[in-house]
């Protein structure tokens, strides 16, 4: 009996989950670089968190432009191209001296490279190749970016002890190098590449999306313009810019440094990262099997605000074993569960065609709150001394995000737009 081969759909979500998990991996190596930076070369928190905020605010910008990018030169070149970027741009920081190489590298060249291959990625990917269970897969991917932390942070907080942040960087470089192989090899356009359908499609399936015409990057504006006409893509881009404020922006750049204000090592601090990080997978894991079965509305009402109250909360509590491991896991289950239903929430009110190019200037606006975040917060760090204004103005943005959601479930859900 000849046995079956697996749906080659499995395959293409195990090698974005890493392409996913690697550009995660890079954005959080700056929150481990911190405090060795500062010591190495003698740049204030403020400076560094400026080259930090740079690459968050590009990882997002260059979203919606990778998807067109996508539909024009193919999923594969646009992963393989951000992953040659990353990884260029890390192993020349090695020699870096000033500041402006560090926002150069760090900064400009590696968001350019991480925005390529990001949370845009696996909404392409899943509207490609999947008719059914949409949202768990994109729960699955999206859990990649905080399970990045789970992979690389404590490693890299072992790496970096003391002064050395050289390690780092070379071993995010190698990292990102390794999977362009695999990319090449692994990921085939479409389905139809590999003699297959969409996973689950049947004869009474929706067609898969296609181009209503030639495939540009213009293709990002065009899709911009008709968005802005819709209140539905204000809300939903004010509050993924909470979500970007309250998650890798304030949590992701400056938790082990807060946790080293009260006496606790870069490693354990890691540790507690790579704690939520494991949680996230489940949680936004469970999101996306949610979001497949309830009102995507409703579930951001609760994640934001649950979000909010744990950061206004986090900086009263005991900074002990108990304590935090107690945040670790809570906060860890809210990560980003909110990707998969406001990737639900655009398909349906954009229309397969334009959503993932709408998806992508949702999430600039997420990275524009964690570009305000990561610097804000060390800005206010430097001239409050502590971090506890900036969670708790954070918590309080969650809280409102969360009542946004609350107000506007008395509206009907968007109709899905025509492609």
């Amino acid at each position: 009996m000849i046995r079956r081969l697996p749906h080659p759909a499995y395959l293409v979500v195990a090698v974005t989950f890493l392409a996913l998990l690697f550009s995660a991996g890079l954005r959080s190596a700056p929150g481990v670089m911190m405090q060795p930076l500062e010591l190495y070369f003698g740049w204030d928190r403020a400076t560094i968190s400026f080259g930090a905020a740079v690459g968050i605010l590009l990882y997002g910008l260059v979203g919606p432009f990778a998807a067109a990018l996508m539909m024009s030169l193919g999923i594969r070149r646009t992963m393989m191209g951000g992953l040659a970027l990353m990884a260029a741009a890390t192993f020349a920081s090695q020699w870096m001296t000033l500041p402006w190489h560090f926002v150069l590298t760090w900064g400009v060249l590696s968001g350019i490279g991480s925005g390529a291959v990001a949370s845009v990625l696996g909404a392409a990917v899943v509207n490609r190749w999947f008719a059914t269970r949409q949202g768990l897969v994109m729960g699955f991917l999206s859990a990649s970016t905080a399970t990045g932390a789970l992979v690389f942070l404590p490693f890299m907080a072992w790496l970096s002890q003391g002064i050395d942040w050289r390690p780092v960087a070379l071993a995010v470089s190698l990292s990102c190098a390794a999977l362009i192989p695999l990319v090449a090899l692994l990921v085939p356009e479409r389905p139809e590449a590999r003699g297959h359908r969409r996973f689950g499609e049947t004869h009474d399936s929706p067609p898969p999306p296609e181009l209503k015409q030639a495939a540009s990057p213009w293709l990002a504006i065009e899709a911009l313009r008709r968005a802005t006409a819709k209140p539905v893509f204000w809300v939903l881009a004010g509050t993924f810019f909470v979500c970007g404020l309250t998650t890798n922006g304030l949590v992701g750049t400056h938790m082990i440094a807060f946790c080293g204000d009260h006496g606790i090592a870069p490693v354990a601090a890691a540790g507690l990262l790579s704690l939520m990080g494991f949680f996230d997978l489940i949680g936004t894991t469970a999101s996306g099997w949610l979001t497949d079965r309830h009102d995507p509305r409703r579930l951001l009402a609760i994640y934001y605000g649950l979000r909010g109250l744990s950061l206004i909360a986090l900086p009263f509590i005991e900074f002990d074993t108990v304590s935090l491991t107690i945040f670790a896991i809570f906060y860890g289950l809210d990560w980003i569960a909110t990707v998969p239903p406001t990737v639900r929430l655009a398909n349906e009110s954009f229309g397969p065609v334009d959503g993932t190019i709408v998806f992508g200037w949702i999430l600039v606006a997420h990275q524009i709150g964690a570009a305000v975040a990561a610097f804000g917060a060390g800005v206010i760090r430097e001239q409050a001394g502590t971090y506890m204004p900036a969670f708790v103005i954070a918590g309080a943005f969650g809280v409102a995000a969360s009542l946004v959601f609350i107000a506007g479930l008395r509206s009907p859900r968007p109709a899905a737009a025509q492609a």
